[in-house]
């Protein structure tokens, strides 16, 4: 699957598979075909001026026509756990920041080069005597729908990399495990083999072309349906610049982690069977959108024509109408009811995946608080909508009969001065 003499994989497809597939064989072979296409630009020597904000990504995005900031394309999310069981030691710190300070060295802090997170969650701080700072809203996942019945996430770390080039997430990846002794010209001198143990990896994609390109796992039919021009595996393009908070919204404030975030972390199945064998696309539009979208025929292809926002309008204020004359609720209709002075209260950094051979979404979102994102999620669930109209629980509410929970986690994204093994009350 990984051969660089298999033609019949686009380079990003190809791309895709290696990074599935992981490990050292698979980077040698996404190196060679990528090769020499991909020139990734080297880091500072002097990290002093990278911004203390991890989660600042904007900056070293690219942006389309419209200035909507476009998501890297290949991920990798590293579930790991602490190896001791006590509290972390001074020797550990080191070494995991510099592990992290060798990737930033490498490569320059862009979609270009690579962009990574690294996030603790509730159990990792309960190791500790004191509890975490009650400045920052850091709470234990849990169902937030009577349909729900996700597993619960709780490793101590996940360390999220993210780059448009896939050699260079799996490069990353090896060198932090110990598996390589340069990494773009840049000697590795601390890894975090020993320290960390790896609970699970993740893998997955987003942008123009590759959903398509990588529609022949389960949950999607044999008739290939993703159109070529869709970022998302729904049909759509989601992200729109106006639609999401901006880095400043999701910031916390004010507390010995001001200037991190929390990250919240979703796996999703999607029945893409349903989604696009049982409804039409206006009802798909009426679905995803509104119903004012699919009646006015405003959405084209995927939706690239909207520019930098979804164009609801006063589609959120009319929801409940809507689900009564028309027998169906958007998703964004619902989910834009949940905003606070105007603005929305998550910033989507979510991509696609093909991880076990199904169809599946990693919803990453980022908030100030985790209960700005349960607000969202409530938003999202319609309960009122349903109890007052046709629409049911599930059924015509948004994208809800579409998507199962399988798995949530949730974390605290500390500044990056406090990312190698914080305290709660650093």
């Amino acid at each position: 699957m990984v051969s660089p003499s298999h033609d019949s994989l686009s380079r990003r497809d190809f791309a895709r598979a290696a990074v599935a597939i992981g490990g050292s064989a698979a980077l040698s072979a996404c190196l060679e075909r990528e090769s020499p296409q991909v020139d990734v630009p080297r880091g500072p020597d002097d990290l002093s001026g990278l911004p203390s904000r991890q989660h600042a990504w904007n900056e070293g995005l690219a942006t389309d026509e419209y200035g909507n900031h476009l998501a890297p394309r290949h991920r990798v999310l590293l579930l790991l756990d602490y190896a001791d069981d006590g509290e972390p030691t001074e020797a550990d710190r080191e070494t995991v920041e510099d592990a992290f300070c060798t990737l930033e060295r490498a490569y320059e802090r862009s979609h270009d080069g690579l962009l990574f997170t690294v996030s603790y969650s509730p159990s990792y701080f309960d190791r500790f005597d004191d509890p975490v700072s009650d400045s920052v809203d850091l709470r234990e996942p849990e169902a937030l729908a009577p349909f729900e019945d996700p597993a619960l996430d709780r490793p101590d770390v996940v360390v999220h990399l993210a780059s448009d080039h896939g050699s260079v997430v799996l490069a990353a990846e090896e060198a932090l495990r110990g598996e390589l002794d340069e990494l773009n010209g840049v000697a590795v001198e601390a890894t975090l083999d020993g320290v960390f143990e790896r609970v699970d990896r993740r893998t997955g994609f987003v942008g123009e072309g590759l959903p398509a390109e990588n529609q022949d796992v389960a949950d999607v039919p044999d008739s290939d349906p993703v159109p070529d021009e869709s970022p998302m595996y729904m049909g759509f393009k989601s992200g729109f610049e106006k639609n999401q908070a901006s880095e400043d919204r999701v910031t916390i404030r004010e507390g010995p982690f001001a200037g991190g975030t929390t990250q919240q972390l979703s796996l999703l199945r999607l029945n893409l069977h349903q989604w696009y064998e049982q409804d039409t696309r206006d009802q798909r539009v009426s679905k995803m959108f509104c119903p004012a979208h699919a009646a006015d025929d405003r959405v084209e292809g995927a939706g690239h024509n909207l520019g930098a926002s979804s164009g609801l309008g006063n589609c959120p204020a009319h929801a409940g109408d809507d689900a009564r004359e028309h027998g169906a609720v958007g998703h964004s209709q619902k989910a834009a009811r949940a905003r606070e002075d105007d603005s929305p209260l998550l910033l989507r950094r979510d991509f696609d995946s093909t991880d076990g051979d199904r169809a599946t979404l990693h919803f990453l979102s980022l908030q100030r608080r985790i209960g700005d994102f349960v607000d969202t999620r409530q938003a999202m669930n319609g309960t009122g909508i349903s109890e007052t109209s046709a629409v049911g629980q599930r059924l015509n509410n948004g994208i809800l009969q579409y998507v199962t929970v399988e798995r949530r986690g949730n974390f605290l994204l500390p500044p990056r001065e406090m990312r190698a093994l914080p305290t709660p009350t650093p």
